[in-house]
């Protein structure tokens, strides 16, 4: 390392630990009066948030949470939860966010394998641990959450119901100093294949990361998605990477929030008409129940920006979007990277253009945010040309990359081989620095001794105004190797046939988008496609029942 002077700091020199809890001074000073809205329980202020969070602190601390423990939460996406997020970290305990998409025995293998202490669960997920509590080993006790006047009945040993403990607690508890590096949370991966794996983040990380996804969403023009005006809803499961972060950067600038609980599209639509809402995050597949939705035809969508991230934003569903109003934004990470890598970033000349001719840059994987390295590798790990041509795969450094996966040091080695944390996805990159994300490494189709992706492949069948969504994955073929296999789903009322998605390609192929044996010989039009448990497409269970 190079040798640079460092000077000796007073004796007295605070050396300021960058803590969750440094993240909930601001928003309360900015705006105390803003309000938090809870889709099925009223509303209250940022002064109240910061009271509710010293109580669950001590209500937690009175159940015999200290710091080191877990604390698992199985909730709808609810002011609780934020609460949550600042009061477990902040006492020094780990939030474990249980994914409650995920069957019975993955849930119960991730609570064994973070080792949950305390678990505050919903009534609607008690049947699921009603039915498998024998095989919890480490939980102590249980909290209930509620949205009724009573909590459901369990038999479960409780330590109360959450606001009853809330209501009896003192409203404040002396958050301490402790180092940095301290685990803040943990969660699972959504793998196709195998046991969950578990990634952990720690307070310099999230404070880190929130800082800088304020800075991509909020600090240019161009894209005005988090600005102090601005009101917020997140319409990702808090369960998945803590709802992208932005929950914490929306609280640390103290802008309004509504907080839906269940996902239900109709109520979706009347909250965002009801509240204003101007900016959201999700998977594509939420947006098109959103944009399927009855309700939509009738409300003004015009003020709402949404980050689609999870999954590719196809250039047919970003059109689908504008033509109500919505501007589309492309984000990209993962859960191992926290998972904020890379936005679209537009330019005051690309706004001055209509919105069709916008789409082509909001679909791009966009550029690495403020402190992000992104590069391209081939096989050996070397850079590839930034030629917008070149493909490779993308390795990331940011210092909020999880650094290992949670009992697991052999993957976590394979995660980080050479330095780099390795996505697992292939991409190239412009000289302007625009990366562009054409597959997965295990989707890419290898078909005739050439490369196809996926992802091109769909944004182009997307572009037909009949469809609403469509996956293509690679099936075994004796000739070529691997041919493209197209599962296709349609909007409401209407009607085509395989001959009208082939000749809707046979276009792109006269203008030389693509090659002609790129298109698909074998489709499927389906009612839905098969989704993970965070609504991603779930290409290795599409493979699977295409196989069998």
């Amino acid at each position: 390392m190079a040798q640079t002077r460092v000077l000796q700091p007073a004796d007295n020199a605070y050396q300021y630990p960058l803590l969750i809890k440094r993240l909930l001074m601001s928003g309360p000073r900015y705006n105390p009066d803003q309000q938090i809205v809870d889709s099925n329980r009223g509303s209250y202020s940022y002064r109240e948030l910061v009271e509710r969070i010293h109580r669950l602190a001590n209500a937690l601390t009175e159940a015999g949470v200290q710091a080191g423990d877990t604390v698992a939460v199985m909730d709808w996406d609810t002011p609780r939860y934020l609460e949550c997020f600042f009061a477990v970290p902040m006492i020094g305990a780990v939030l474990h966010t249980v994914n409650v998409r995920l069957s019975p025995d993955q849930i119960v293998y991730t609570m064994n394998h973070a080792e949950d202490d305390v678990v505050l669960v919903h009534d609607d997920f008690l049947p699921i641990i009603e039915g498998v509590k024998s095989d919890i080993e480490t939980v102590k006790t249980w909290i209930q959450l509620t949205d009724n006047d009573q909590p459901g009945q369990t038999s479960l040993d409780t330590a109360g119901e959450y606001e009853a403990l809330l209501a009896g607690a003192d409203d404040h508890f002396d958050f301490p100093d402790f180092d940095e590096n301290s685990v803040a949370t943990t969660f699972y991966t959504t793998g196709t294949t195998g046991n969950p794996k578990g990634v952990y983040f720690s307070h310099r990380q999230l404070v880190l990361h929130t800082l800088a996804i304020s800075g991509a969403v909020a600090a240019f023009d161009e894209m005005p998605l988090l600005r102090s005006s601005s009101v917020y809803m997140p319409l990702t499961p808090m369960f998945h990477v803590h709802a992208w972060g932005v929950p914490y950067a929306a609280t640390m600038l103290g802008v309004k929030q509504i907080y839906p609980g269940r996902y239900e599209p109709e109520l979706l639509v009347e909250l965002i008409r009801e509240h204003g809402v101007t900016f959201s995050h999700c998977v594509p597949t939420v947006m098109q129940l959103i944009l399927a939705t009855e309700g939509v035809k009738s409300a003004d969508l015009s003020n709402w920006h949404v980050l689609i991230g999870g999954s590719a934003l196809t250039r047919g569903l970003c059109k689908a979007g504008a033509e109500h109003g919505v501007r589309m934004y492309t984000g990209y990470g993962m859960s191992e990277t926290c998972p904020l890598l890379s936005t679209t970033h537009l330019k005051p000349e690309d706004l001055e253009l209509p919105p069709e001719q916008q789409i082509g840059q909001r679909v791009k994987t966009g550029i690495a945010v403020p402190m992000v390295e992104l590069e391209i590798v081939d096989p050996d790990g070397q850079p590839v040309p930034h030629d917008g041509e070149a493909k490779g795969e993308v390795v990331a450094r940011a210092p909020w990359l999880t650094e290992n996966y949670f009992k697991q040091p052999d993957k976590g080695e394979e995660l980080w081989q050479g330095g780099w944390l390795h996505t697992g996805d292939v991409a190239s990159m412009e000289p302007d620095n625009t990366l562009t994300i054409k597959d997965r490494i295990k989707d890419v189709i290898k078909t005739g001794g050439e490369w196809l992706s996926s992802l091109d492949l769909e944004n182009l069948i997307s572009q037909h105004p009949a469809v609403a969504a469509t996956a293509v994955v690679g099936v075994p073929d004796e000739k070529w190797g691997e041919r493209p296999y197209a599962l296709i789903t349609l909007k409401p009322d209407e009607n085509i046939g395989e001959d009208d998605i082939r000749e809707h390609l046979q276009g792109f192929v006269d203008r030389g988008d693509i090659n002609k044996w790129a298109i698909p010989e074998q489709m499927r039009f389906v009612e839905d496609i098969p989704k993970t448990s965070v609504g991603k497409i779930n290409k290795k269970l599409i493979r699977d029942q295409i196989n069998d």
